[in-house]
């Protein structure tokens, strides 16, 4: 598959698309979240996890200025990440022309790299901080990841769409880069090593489309990619948005039936993502 061709993909939820520019990952089975190590983030999360007995309530709603802030920050997350994917770009565009300005996000995810503090919780913080809850650890282990997906704070009371609309769920993963070759755990530790205390700044590497580190070198990416996608990625792009999905059952006009928007997509001339099926059984069906 080309790395211009957009990927759409339904997921279980009442229907979502999955709009990115690169192929998925088969869903794992849920598991509870552990303790992910030492410091206030990596507690905050295990103690989210200890408590719940089900599926908690989500937080209140966001007091009007942290609402239109946090916002804020995900608009510029979601530039950086259309500028970088045009045709992903297009089909919104397309879906606005056809349907009406009706787009909300289902989820939105981010890739990370599991070493010296550069994981999860290196942006976990901040979406806790804005009312966001842990709720479940996926694991991938022929991809060597772990994730923890989000649920996002009450937010019945939007008035508009896209990143303005209801708050999506995130989903942030890391690559367990101790179970990598010896060799491509060189190469990343000594990008990590350049980046000084970038980890602590990685919402400002999301949007701004930054690298916290030194420009990756080609045959470094290359040495990647021949073990990980996800690593030559993450590598390359750093904390900047991986992929969005759209929630069909949203859209008001005959495309919000996940079957009519995934011919819709083709009959625009973009292919779908056929790996695992077009149509995938979960939300949360990747990284």
């Amino acid at each position: 598959m080309s790395a211009g061709s957009a990927i759409l993909a339904a997921a279980r939820c009442p229907g979502a698309a999955l709009l990115r520019l690169r192929r998925g990952v088969p869903a794992a089975a849920p598991l509870r979240i552990p303790a992910l190590g030492a410091g206030p983030g990596y507690r905050r999360i295990a103690m989210a996890a200890a408590a719940d007995s089900g599926a908690p309530a989500p937080a209140d709603p966001l007091p009007k200025g942290a609402d239109s802030f946090f916002r804020t920050v995900i608009s510029n997350m979601e530039k950086v990440y259309l500028n970088r994917n045009p045709t992903a770009k297009t089909i919104l565009e397309l879906i606005r022309s056809y349907d009406g300005d009706h787009i909300c996000y289902d989820h939105l995810a981010f890739r990370t790299f599991g070493v010296n503090g550069y994981g999860i919780n290196s942006l976990a913080d901040f979406f806790i901080d804005f009312g966001y809850l842990p709720r479940e650890e996926l694991r991938f282990p022929a991809k060597k990841l772990r994730a923890i997906w989000f649920s996002p704070p009450t937010n019945d009371g939007y008035t508009g769409t896209g990143v303005y609309g209801p708050l999506p769920r995130i989903f942030i993963s890391e690559l367990l880069v101790d179970q990598l070759s010896a060799q491509s755990q060189e190469i990343i530790h000594k990008y990590i090593k350049t980046s000084g205390k970038g980890n602590k700044h990685a919402v400002v590497a999301s949007i701004s489309g930054e690298l916290t580190w030194e420009k990756p070198i080609y045959s470094d990416f290359q040495v990647l990619s021949r073990e990980s996608e996800y690593a030559a990625w993450t590598l390359v792009n750093g904390y900047a948005l991986n992929h969005a999905t759209i929630a069909t059952h949203c859209l008001e006009s005959d495309i919000r039936s996940i079957n009519r928007f995934n011919k819709f997509v083709e009959d625009n001339g973009f292919k779908l993502n056929s790996e695992g099926g077009i149509l995938k059984d979960n939300c949360i069906s990747g990284t």
